[in-house]
């Protein structure tokens, strides 16, 4: 049985739609916004919805969708409204309808008839146990991620410092010995033993992500991305530069405000990618062994915070003041992801990390141990390239409470931010790491590598696609608020320590 009825009268395309059947109805509607026609929706059978106790609050979704809705019986009325139509780009027709539904159809509150799924969106989408329960679900993944992934670490991290002694006692001395084993072993070894976390890390999210939860997260922070002027869509290319920066700003194209997409390509930084993972994970190891995951999830809910605040100062300036919009969220439905699906998406995402430690870290490894190495022609420190190069910019970073060595690890981070850990492999012998910071200044350096200057790569992919102006301003404006940031969080820090 047909539950949509469609005619024109006095020229205009008219869509009558059986408020009872309400999905299958919007269906055909998402199809003439995607065709970019005007038409409008008349709903018929309204009293038998109000009799089942649901409640459908057509004017928020006549806003939304940006079509004009009313009752059949006020045709006239709502024909004599003026056009409300905007061209609206939709990618899910399945998942608009189910976003736009979620927001403004109310259910009964005896929800016997509903399904399983209903009845989980009504919890993961409501306003007050949606948050908390996403907070629980992140904790969680970050103690699975530390607690299943310590083992694999211990044993990788133990086997490349067995590797290292033997070939050390193996091969002659000499600068060749030297540039294997303390520079790219170490180097390298260094960034390698957090493989099985960042593994673990991909499954879980790639789970949460297939199964449509992920698409739950960006739903419930539509309220919190209209209260800076965007749309819940710009939440997906964050929730996609967890994994990389570089692939969140491409994925930014899909909005068609050319203001809000250049706003929100900005934002992306300041998403803590799998490259800072290694960093967070190291620190967070040695200095909060309690609280692993609940400072990992502070280190990317900080990063989150500060874009929400970043983009509500750029809405005020006048290359991003406009008009705000109502869009509707996209919310496709729950399906059980398959093992195939799961193993795509993280070998996808494992093989760029893979291919960065076998080209970027390989040659970030081998120009640190040679600035290391050299003039001396020895492993002497205080004597090396390197040592003058961090001494010289140690002034610039000592009120973060940071030495030259540390200066010199953020400085390597600038191509790639892993090849920080790579370059305190070779900086740091044993437990010299554990000695030089404190938590404090572990937190301090954490954060500061959460908002500094993005990687080569998404800077490269900002300037192709917001333009050299703004890949210019995100280096600078990084840079400067990392400072400040880090600074304010020492400097109130020592006074508690």
């Amino acid at each position: 049985m047909a539950h949509t009825k469609e005619y024109t009268e006095d020229g205009v395309l008219i869509e009558e739609i059986d408020a009872r059947h309400l999905e299958d109805g919007l269906l055909r509607a998402a199809e003439l916004i995607a065709q970019q026609r005007s038409f409008v929706i008349l709903l018929t059978h309204y009293k038998e919805l109000l009799a089942t106790r649901h409640f459908l609050d057509y004017s928020l979704l006549s806003q939304l969708m940006g079509i004009r809705i009313g009752l059949v019986e006020d045709k006239k009325a709502v024909l004599a409204q003026p056009d409300l139509f905007r061209p609206m780009h939709i990618d899910d027709y399945e998942g608009f309808v189910h976003g736009a539904l979620q927001e403004t159809l109310h259910h009964s509150p005896n929800d016997t008839g509903h399904s399983l799924a209903e009845r989980l969106d009504k919890v993961l989408t409501n306003r007050w146990i949606g948050f908390p329960l996403l907070v629980l679900v992140l904790y969680g993944v970050f103690e699975l991620t530390f607690a299943i992934g310590s083992y694999p670490q211990e044993w990788i991290a133990d086997g490349v410092e067995w590797l290292c002694a033997w070939l050390s006692g193996s091969l002659p001395a000499g600068w060749l010995t030297s540039l294997f084993v303390d520079g790219v072993i170490q180097g390298v070894g260094a960034v390698l033993s957090f493989v099985p976390n960042i593994l673990i890390l991909f499954f879980l999210l790639a789970v949460m992500e297939d199964s449509g939860y992920m698409a739950r997260a960006a739903f419930l922070m539509d309220k919190v991305m209209h209260a800076v002027g965007l749309h819940g869509r710009s939440f997906i290319p964050m929730l996609v530069g967890f994994g990389c920066n570089v692939p969140a700003i491409m994925a930014a194209r899909d909005i068609h405000n050319p203001k809000d997409r250049t706003l929100t390509m900005l934002m992306i930084p300041f998403m803590s990618c799998s490259a800072r993972l290694p960093v967070y994970m190291l620190f967070v190891s040695a200095f909060f062994p309690d609280h692993k995951a609940l400072v990992m999830m502070s280190l990317y809910a900080i990063g989150i915070i500060l874009s929400i605040l970043f983009a509500l100062v750029m809405k005020r300036t006048k290359w991003f003041r406009q008009p705000e919009g109502d869009y509707v969220s996209e919310l496709p439905q729950f399906h059980r992801p398959t093992w195939r699906e799961i193993g795509t998406h993280v070998w996808s995402r494992l093989w760029d990390y893979l291919q960065k430690i076998g080209t970027v870290i390989i040659w970030a490894s081998i120009v640190i141990w040679a600035l290391t190495y050299f003039p001396s022609r020895s492993m002497d420190l205080e004597h090396s390239y390197l040592a003058m190069i961090g001494k010289w910019t140690e002034p610039l970073v000592s009120p973060l409470g940071f030495d030259w060595k540390m200066s010199v690890c953020l400085l390597t981070g600038l191509p790639a931010k892993e090849a920080i850990i790579s370059t305190m492999g070779i900086l740091y012998s044993g437990d010299a790491a554990m000695s030089a910071f404190t938590p404090l200044t572990a937190f301090t350096f954490m954060l500061f590598v959460l908002l500094y200057f993005p990687c080569i790569a998404t800077v490269a992919t900002l300037k192709r696609e917001a333009g050299r102006v703004w890949a210019w301003f995100t280096v600078v404006h990084s840079l400067i608020l990392a400072w400040l940031v880090a600074f304010v969080v020492y400097q109130i820090g020592i006074l508690f320590v």
